[in-house]
């Protein structure tokens, strides 16, 4: 059985993996548009997939006050992990809400500003921070 330490270092390695590829300076998109619809690229609903997992959900986020916590990057830069499942939750759910909200978030940075979070987190984690 792992324990918690391992278990959320597990859970952060895996939305970590995305990280080199959503800031690889050579891509051109994270999806195509058909029919008025995004279809994202597999590495984007896998992401969105994973952060979209219980462990990662904030049931009870308050949707402005998350989009704006994730706008303002020195909110994000010094998030606890809480707060990194609200912006999350934020980010999984808008898309209920606006296509093409997931696209938004990755073109503009802000994925990859809570993955970097994320890292940092990780590494306070384990140091036992």
């Amino acid at each position: 059985m792992k324990d918690e330490t391992s278990l959320v270092i597990e859970k952060i390695d895996a939305l970590l993996h995305f990280l080199p590829g959503f800031e690889d300076p050579n891509r051109q998109s994270f999806t195509k548009w058909e029919s008025y619809y995004p279809v994202y690229d597999a590495d984007v609903v896998e992401f969105f997939k994973l952060a979209g997992h219980p462990w990662w959900m904030d049931r009870n986020y308050q949707i402005n006050q998350a989009g704006e916590m994730l706008q303002d990057d020195a909110v994000v830069q010094a998030a606890s992990l809480d707060d990194i499942k609200t912006m999350l939750t934020f980010c999984v759910r808008g898309e209920r809400f606006s296509d093409g909200h997931r696209e938004n978030l990755l073109k503009n940075g802000r994925v990859q500003l809570l993955l970097r979070r994320l890292q940092v987190l990780r590494t306070e984690i384990e140091r036992g921070l």
